[in-house]
């Protein structure tokens, strides 16, 4: 069975085709908590693994490094998905050069100039939307008759192409523009609505509304020169570089999918509009990972502001929908890492309890300010209606016997499961 570590961002849709796929197969693919884009993937470390720098990438187990993520989902996959006959097994590499070389770039020059990563072009933008309706029509032809993309079950070939489809899902095809293509958008639900698929990339939202342009947005990404390096390019009368050159050579340095994540517009906090309070939750933080629960656990008793801070338990809601134990352990990474935006203000400990098949996931979390802070922000509601939320009396005894428990990873849960594994979120 393969095994081994996926270097990649939250929400890569070229990352997903991977770990959908391992969640099918039952191999053991973990993501790499630390990696950091931009910095992990331009280290000396990374390149000498993965010389391009690219993400995602993924070292196996036994020391062996792939790149592409076609090849990596291929590689985690099992027979079905990868298809059982030679023409199965060309037909799922036929739709994944589909979804490379027809799907992605018009749904990129349709997509990013609205995200504000290329500058709009009006006339590219309707060569774009005449190139998505012509693989939307193949598609839908396609599926006619058909509940999936090749043979009579999913395959490596539905999954490659649904996670191509999911930024004009996402931010163009709104309701008047899927009705021509209903067989698509019936499939594409059915991909997107498996179990293995929610476990990785969580509810997904279909547009209510075409993504609207802003030309604001695009001159963010760009950055501002200083003013002394105004004033030496003002004094030698250099000519500024017109904004369509930047764009393109950010378009030929980054790969597409990493320009999205890199000119992300910056979103809100919510937790920067609310009373900091007394308790320093990075200080507790440092704390927690460099000392041991005897210590850090009165610490935190020590530190806590319950006027300013709340603790909750969060309780899985379809725990008898888990398998194995380490995909349950890849779904609590998942949703940590889908609320990567959520770290400032908030800690969390989640625990497995139990063994495969007879399992339970929990977890006790602390964030800043009093209500549940999820529905205050569209990039943290990704996974909490998957959870029964309650709100923790920080004075109560049961409490602090909770807050030992989850932070110190002991006991049981309610039904006498023991301890399995944990993981903490900070």
């Amino acid at each position: 069975m393969a095994s081994g570590t996926l270097y990649t961002y939250p929400e890569n849709f070229r990352a997903y085709k991977a770990l959908i796929a391992a969640q099918y197969s039952g191999a053991q693919v973990k993501v790499a908590e630390d990696f950091v884009f931009g910095e992990t993937n331009k280290s000396d470390a990374f390149l000498k693994k993965f010389p391009l720098g690219k993400v995602p990438a993924f070292e196996t187990s036994d020391g062996k490094y792939l790149t592409e993520s076609n090849a990596i989902a291929y590689y985690v996959a099992n027979e079905q998905l990868r298809g059982k006959t030679d023409l199965e097994k060309a037909e799922v590499i036929q739709w994944f050069g589909f979804a490379d070389s027809e799907i992605l770039p018009a749904s990129s020059a349709w997509v990013f100039p609205l995200l504000g990563i290329m500058p709009y072009n009006k006339q590219t933008i309707e060569h774009a939307k005449e190139d998505v309706k012509k693989v939307l029509t193949v598609l839908n032809s396609h599926l006619l008759t058909r509940t999936f993309l090749v043979g009579e079950r999913l395959t490596l070939a539905d999954i490659s192409v649904a996670t191509t489809l999911f930024h004009l899902y996402q931010y163009i095809l709104e309701p008047s523009l899927r009705k021509p293509y209903q067989n698509v958008t019936r499939w594409f639900q059915t991909v997107i609505n498996q179990p293995q698929s929610i476990a990785v990339i969580g509810a997904f939202k279909l547009a209510d509304k075409i993504l609207e342009y802003d030309p604001k947005k695009y001159a963010e990404p760009q950055g501002k020169s200083s003013k002394k390096e105004k004033k030496e390019k003002e004094s030698k009368k250099e000519p500024k570089e017109p904004k369509e050159s930047k764009a393109k050579e950010q378009a030929e340095e980054l790969d597409a999918a990493d320009a999205l994540l890199a000119a992300e517009p910056k979103s809100s906090n919510p937790f920067d509009s609310m009373p900091k309070g007394s308790f320093d939750l990075e200080d507790f933080k440092r704390f927690y990972s460099n000392e041991d629960e005897a210590k850090s656990i009165p610490y935190f008793w020590e530190k806590f502001d319950p006027a300013h801070y709340s603790i909750w338990l969060g309780e899985y809601k379809y725990n008898d929908e888990l398998t194995k134990v380490f995909m349950s352990c890849n779904l609590i990474s998942g949703m940590f890492q889908r609320l990567d935006k959520m770290r400032k203000g908030a800690f969390a400990s989640s625990c497995l309890f139990g063994t495969d098949n007879d399992s339970t996931i929990s977890g006790i979390w602390v964030w800043r300010g009093q209500d549940l802070v999820f529905t205050l922000s569209p990039d943290w509601q990704v996974d909490y209606e998957s959870y029964n939320w309650t709100k923790l009396n920080p004075s109560e005894d049961k409490t602090k016997e909770l807050v030992k428990q989850y932070f110190s990873w002991t006991g049981t849960d309610k039904e006498g499961r023991k301890f399995n594994q944990g993981k903490i979120f900070k």
